[in-house]
């Protein structure tokens, strides 16, 4: 698999994952969804908030990229999160429905990136005002690997709250291969 199909893959599992974990995470109420755990971002709510916040910048410095990947003019036109721990949603319903866009962008834009895009170095300044340059497609693992390192947290925090997310494993979407 060339590193554009696994681009395209780690999409596809990350509008996968999301459905399930917001399908499950609907079956709470308000309240528990609200519950500091005691995680990284406090709540299942706050940690959920927190990947659509990282997701947000990652896109919108992506979106700097001189491909112009139009899927991502969109995200563009978001406001910046102020912080990490942003709550950019307080409800369940809104921000599920955000994210269902959200990851709708993502699968899009990851179908326009191009072999040649991936060894650009991006500049971009992070959320401290530090500048760096690093190799786009380093940061665009970095932009999956988030998502799936907080989703554990938050399948973790579901289970804790009785709450199966059922299976979360990539092979389950990685395509067979006959030996020919």
């Amino acid at each position: 698999m060339d590193r554009t199909n696994h681009i395209c893959l780690m999409a596809i599992y990350n509008d996968w994952m999301n459905a399930k974990v917001y399908e499950a995470a609907r079956s709470l109420t308000d309240e528990e969804l609200s519950v500091d755990r005691q995680a990284f971002f406090g709540s299942i709510l706050g940690t959920l908030n927190h990947l659509v916040a990282g997701d947000t910048v990652w896109l919108q410095r992506f979106a700097r990229h001189p491909a112009n990947y139009l899927a991502l003019k969109p995200i563009q036109q978001l406001p910046a999160p102020q912080s990490l721990d942003q709550l950019l949603f307080s409800d369940i319903r809104e921000l599920s429905t955000h994210r269902v866009w959200l990851d709708q962008v993502i699968v899009a834009w990851s179908r326009s990136i191009k072999e040649s895009d991936l060894d650009y170095p991006l500049s971009y300044t992070s959320m401290k005002g530090t500048p760096a340059d690093r190799n786009f497609y380093g940061l665009v693992m970095h932009f999956f690997n988030h998502q799936t390192h907080h989703r554990g947290q938050v399948t973790t925090l579901l289970s804790q709250s009785g709450v199966d997310v059922g299976d979360t494993d990539l092979v389950a979407l990685v395509p067979s291969e006959s030996r020919t």
